[in-house]
């Protein structure tokens, strides 16, 4: 995919944002830099590129549905990709075989002829930079890391200009796979800017706009926009600890699991329960929620502590999300549970009228929320442009 913001102007800045639906909400952290680049480069071309589905060859070029087969279905297999990608050595002989697949990025490169390239993706650094370097092209390069702790060491290519992360952990994984201190930047990961905090008031306000009930304590189940995992299990087990408790209701976002939704949409709930397809308002049902209860995915995470909202993580994908159920846990902006029985009797009781245990956490989550990281990752990378 490759979306410009802007007309095609040999005189104007030209942006390029490296993405690819892969996982980690690396579209979200590349539509919120372009966000940012328009409110402070108005005048700039910014265009988003999926240069892996739209660049290289097969297999390459099927990098999202393979990720997802792997990290669903075939375990053994996503083992695999960790253990080969956690070696420098090895990395640089997968990166050796992936060149000649890759090679048609090179064209695609020369044609963009970007002032400036960001990557959010960890397959987007050290093929797409040498590339670039191929056709003359001396622009800065710039990596924005989208995982908290656990980051796959390829986010880490030494050649970059300048590689930003979220947390201190990230930076030092950053260093240790070569990258001096000069190089890296802690700013945390961008989120758009419909993420912020949000009041009691306007939590109840958000409520009543969405057909909720404004005064019941409110949990948020997401599943991605596939609707992946557990969901019906869990929004079961949460749905029963809240009628055990007499209060409560509950969201269910099944994104475009049409199956799933319909499941849900069939049954008959003790609780108030609002069955949810795929939504562009995300932002909204989030201010209405009193707790979400989500894997651990690292752009989920971030948007939920922009809005001190409290998470109970209910998995992960082994490898790199791993680092982010101990981020949140440790920072006690939230826990993980392993069974949905346990999660639904958890939930209930975080949602206890005046728990202070939840507001706690929500105060933490505040917190630990980086509003304005979309804006200071850009005015990190302009620093970089070249002067006109």
């Amino acid at each position: 995919m490759l979306k410009s913001m802007g007309a095609r102007d040999t005189d104007r800045t030209s942006i390029l944002l490296l993405f690819s639906d892969t996982g980690g909400g690396h579209r979200s952290a590349a539509l919120a830099l372009a966000e940012a680049f328009g409110r402070q480069v108005p005048a700039a071309r910014v265009t988003l590129l999926d240069l892996l589905h739209c660049c290289t060859r097969f297999p390459i070029n099927r990098a999202g549905r393979g990720y997802r087969f792997m990290v669903q279905r075939a375990p053994a297999l996503w083992r695999f990709t960790l253990w080969a990608g956690a070696d420098v050595r090895r990395l640089a002989c997968l990166m050796r075989l992936a060149l000649p697949l890759a090679a048609p990025a090179r064209l695609c490169l020369r044609e963009q002829a970007p002032d400036l390239v960001i990557s959010v993706h960890p397959l987007l650094n050290h093929i797409p930079l040498r590339l670039l370097r191929e056709t003359g092209n001396r622009a800065a390069f710039v990596t924005v890391v989208t995982d908290w702790a656990t980051a796959p060491l390829a986010w880490f290519c030494p050649q970059v200009d300048l590689c930003i992360v979220p947390s201190e952990a990230a930076a030092r994984r950053a260093r240790m796979a070569g990258l001096s201190a000069e190089q890296v930047r802690v700013v945390g990961m961008p989120v758009g800017e419909r993420f912020r905090p949000v009041d009691l008031a306007e939590k109840r306000r958000e409520r009543k706009r969405l057909g909720l009930d404004a005064h019941q304590p409110t949990a948020l189940l997401v599943g991605g926009g596939g609707g992946v995992g557990s969901l019906e299990p869990i929004a079961t087990a949460v749905a029963q600890g809240l009628a055990l408790r007499g209060y409560g209701q509950l969201v269910v976002v099944c994104g475009r699991n049409e199956a799933l939704r319909q499941r849900l949409l069939a049954r008959r709930w003790t609780i108030p329960v609002a069955v949810q397809g795929f939504v562009s308002n995300m932002p909204q049902w989030m201010a209405a929620a009193d707790v979400l209860i989500t894997k651990a995915g690292p752009g989920t995470i971030a948007e939920a502590l922009v809005m001190g909202l409290p998470m109970m993580l209910y998995g992960f994908i082994p490898g790199q999300e791993e680092g982010n159920v101990d981020y949140v846990v440790e920072q006690a902006a939230g826990g993980y549970i392993e069974g949905p029985a346990a999660l639904g009797r958890e939930v209930s009781e975080w949602l206890l009228p005046d728990n202070p245990a939840l507001a706690e956490m929500a105060a933490r989550a505040r917190s630990l929320g980086r509003p304005s990281a979309a804006n200071e990752i850009v005015a990190e990378a302009v620093r970089l442009l070249p002067i006109r």
